[in-house]
């Protein structure tokens, strides 16, 4: 059965600057704790990746899957959909990255995800699992794109 959870939080940084830290996905195991490896196999003509391949770790097991990325504009949106996997049937989600606050400082990112794994998991770990893992990328994601906005916003000298 697929699972579909989604949250918000507002971060403190521009949706382009939000973008920037989903959009690069090389850098996903520096931060996300579950993401082992990442790697774009294809990107679009706008020079991101359109295909990436992750290598994650999820209850005990090692996982892999590819994803295909779509984008849009107004607010920014980055959507992916599963084109294979070894432990999950369906993985869809999207980043909507909408200005906030004065002059577009901050930013409210809607996250949404629907899975379904290939193995039989009960349905209370299934829920506890999806409720960690919403919180933890969310969270995760928060402290990546206000250390990287802050470090933008240093002077250099």
């Amino acid at each position: 059965m697929v699972e579909f959870s989604t949250r918000q939080m507002l971060v403190n940084a521009s949706p382009s600057e939000c973008f920037d830290v989903v959009v690069d996905f090389e850098s996903y195991p520096q931060w996300a704790p579950d993401i082992k490896e990442a790697r774009v196999l294809r990107r679009d003509d706008s020079g991101v990746g359109g295909l990436v391949a992750f290598r994650a770790a999820a209850m005990g097991r090692s996982v892999t899957y590819t994803l295909k990325y779509f984008y849009g504009s107004n607010p920014l949106r980055v959507a992916w959909r599963l084109t294979e996997g070894d432990q999950v049937r369906h993985l869809d989600g999207e980043y909507e990255l909408a200005p906030a606050g004065d002059e577009g400082a901050k930013t409210l990112i809607t996250y949404s995800l629907s899975a379904e794994l290939a193995v039989a998991i009960p349905g209370f770990v299934k829920r506890r699992a999806a409720s960690r893992i919403m919180a933890t990328a969310l969270d995760e994601l928060r402290n990546r794109i206000e250390t990287a906005s802050a470090g933008q916003s240093q002077p250099h000298g």
